[in-house]
């Protein structure tokens, strides 16, 4: 076996994981882990973790690091912009200017020998130069997605040479990172994988200090990547499957099934509860290839037609964005959507009839009765077997491209869209997620309507539908299923944070 994506770590065992012929090594979090993070944390000197910012990480990251490192000396302080409403809600679970576990984002800044830097991308970019200047010298920069390392290669510039630059980038949104937790607690631990990443190692322990930063917010299992991939597989992938994709997918398929004479409510029953329930929860438990195995009869047929029809345009457009990420195109189209935003800020998109009749939907939900549709299964099991093929033509992990195209979508984001929406998580996302989704998901739509749905009941490509089921990924989600949360999320807990924020996903 081809063995690659190591690293070296004093603190923390690793588990050789068998990714289709290429050994990957992962840390394997839980709750034994806990008092390991602050241990790491103290040999490094940090005695201040301050988190910036209040979209749907920071609440997250802050508690879960909070509740694992209690009773270690180690504070966690909460750095906001002067005069933000959010001061309230971080107040409202506990921290406070009293206790100087609250204050101006600058002030915490220069005081933290851990900086986690989560607000949003369009701010990272405009206030990076004053971030840069107020961090003590040989502090530890902390991000959650490596857009800002995309805008500072773009430009030409570095991050600052004295401090170490780690990345902890959850799979899936806030709300899930810290629902996960808490429910994981009695559970051995429970969470959202995350991968790490070191673009600056001064100190020698910034892995370490990485992987306790993941542990210590619930990470099921952690994994390597570099800031660079990461920014690549995670702008490309929400506007793939994981949020644009699926958008396109259910828009196109409810007016295609209401034209062949299904209702209204019937066609967002086979389109968007099919995805967000029973599709994406097989996905979730037993990977992508069992959606094609428990087909039975007619059903297997118009599986293939519909993955015949739907792989290849799903597959050019795919191929598009990913080359658009890669040479710097998305990350300028989102700085200057930051700039235009203010005088022209973007609006709802939940209110077309499919959403509307989804509301409806939803509230007579009888879960039991949501149907499997063969042929919304096969549209969308295409897509994300593209989304899959283009990430490792670029040389992505398969734990990377797992979690980008896969485990985010079923275990962390569809799981809310069941509960509320696609266009409501959409109009709810950080404006990259945001801004790239309502780019590229009429995209998506224009062209399976015009070259995919036509032909959904008489395609056929045997050899296209035989590379599906012989796929080397196969085997690899089955790996990372066996390393899932050990818990499925339950999104009615009253510390769900959906209503209130789910932006900037980690993202």
């Amino acid at each position: 076996m081809k063995t690659e994506f190591n690293f070296d770590t004093k603190f923390f065992d690793k588990t050789a994981v068998d990714m289709a012929g290429t050994t990957e090594y992962v840390v394997k979090g839980g709750t034994k882990l806990y008092p390991k993070v602050g241990e790491v944390f103290k040999e490094r000197g940090i005695k201040k973790i301050g988190v910036i910012g209040w979209g749907s990480q920071a609440p997250a990251q802050a508690q879960n690091l909070q509740e694992t490192i209690e009773g270690s000396g180690i504070q966690v302080t909460i750095g906001l912009r002067k005069g933000s409403a959010s001061f309230q809600d971080a107040e409202a679970v506990g921290f406070s200017e009293k206790d100087g576990t609250l204050g101006e984002m600058y002030d915490v800044i220069s005081q933290s020998d851990l900086v986690i830097l989560l607000i949003s991308d369009a701010a990272q970019v405009e206030l990076h130069e004053k971030i840069f200047a107020a961090m003590k010298p040989g502090a530890t920069l902390g991000l959650s997605h490596g857009f800002l390392l995309g805008h500072l290669e773009s430009v030409g510039k570095s991050f600052p040479e004295s401090n170490d630059v780690i990345a902890v980038c959850p799979k899936g949104m806030g709300p899930s990172v810290r629902r996960l937790y808490e429910q994981g607690k009695s559970k051995e631990g429970s969470g959202i994988n995350s991968s790490f990443a070191v673009a600056q190692d001064k100190s020698g322990m910034a892995t370490d200090v990485a992987l306790a930063w993941a542990v210590g917010v619930g990470a099921p299992f952690v994994f390597k990547t570099t800031m660079t991939e990461e920014y690549k597989s995670d702008i490309y992938g929400e506007r793939g499957i994981l949020l644009g994709g699926v958008h396109g997918i259910i828009e196109g398929l409810f007016r295609r099934y209401v034209k062949q004479g299904m209702t209204p409510e019937e066609a967002f029953l086979q389109s968007s509860e099919s995805i967000t329930g029973p599709i994406t929860k097989m996905i979730s438990k037993q990977g992508i290839k069992a959606v094609y195995d428990n087909l039975k009869g007619e059903d297997v047929q118009i599986f293939e037609k519909a993955y015949a029809a739907a792989y290849k345009p799903s597959r050019e457009i795919l191929e598009e964005i990913y080359d658009e990420v890669a040479s710097g195109n998305e990350i300028r189209s989102v700085v200057l959507a930051g700039k235009r935003h203010a005088e022209f800020p973007m609006g709802k998109i939940d209110n077309t009839i499919t959403w509307q009749v989804g509301e409806k939907v939803r509230a007579g939900r009888d879960e039991d009765k949501i149907p499997f549709n063969a042929q919304t299964a096969g549209v969308y099991v295409a897509m994300m077997m593209a989304q899959i093929d283009v990430l490792l033509k670029h040389g992505h992990s398969y734990s990377e491209v797992i979690n980008e195209s896969v485990i985010e979508a079923v275990d962390s984001l569809c799981p809310y869209m069941h509960y509320k929406g696609v266009a409501f998580m959409v109009d709810n996302c950080s404006t990259t997620a945001r801004l790239g989704s309502r780019k590229w998901a009429p995209r998506f739509d224009y062209i399976l309507e015009q070259l995919s749905y036509p032909v959904l009941d008489t395609a056929e490509d045997k050899k296209l539908v035989d590379d599906f089921k012989k796929h080397s990924v196969h085997g690899a989600v089955i790996e990372c299923c066996k390393m899932r949360p050990s818990v499925d999320i339950s999104l009615f807990a009253p510390s769900t944070m959906l209503e209130r924020v789910v932006g900037d996903r980690g993202k």
